[in-house]
């Protein structure tokens, strides 16, 4: 299993908390928040047991799925629906990205 995969588990536990609080304005962006956050970490896990063409694919739907949380939280905060997000945690979403980036063939 990639290093980066319990680095999502904990993403999840921290978006989930700022979906929480998004959910109480806007149901549907704290919604699709939950849902690309999972993508993370389930595609992550579905790649880890695929080989070839099916192995990249689930690591090309994970590294858009970490784009697309990136965007939702930008989102909220332009929104007003939170004032700020934790600085480690878009660490980590970068460091999902970048990973997946380096590993993914071009």
């Amino acid at each position: 299993m990639l290093k980066i995969y319990s680095i999502a588990i904990g993403c999840c536990a921290e978006v989930g908390r700022i979906a929480e609080v998004v959910a109480r304005r806007d149901a549907a962006l704290a919604d699709q928040l939950r849902r690309a956050m999972a993508s993370v970490a389930l595609n992550l896990s579905e790649g880890c047991g695929s080989q070839g063409k099916n192995r990249n694919a689930r690591y090309f739907n994970a590294l858009g799925s970490a784009r697309e949380v990136g965007t939702a939280l930008e989102v909220a905060m332009a929104f007003g629906y939170v004032n700020g997000i934790d600085a480690e945690l878009l660490t980590r979403l970068d460091q999902i990205r970048a990973t997946l980036f380096r590993i993914l063939p071009r």
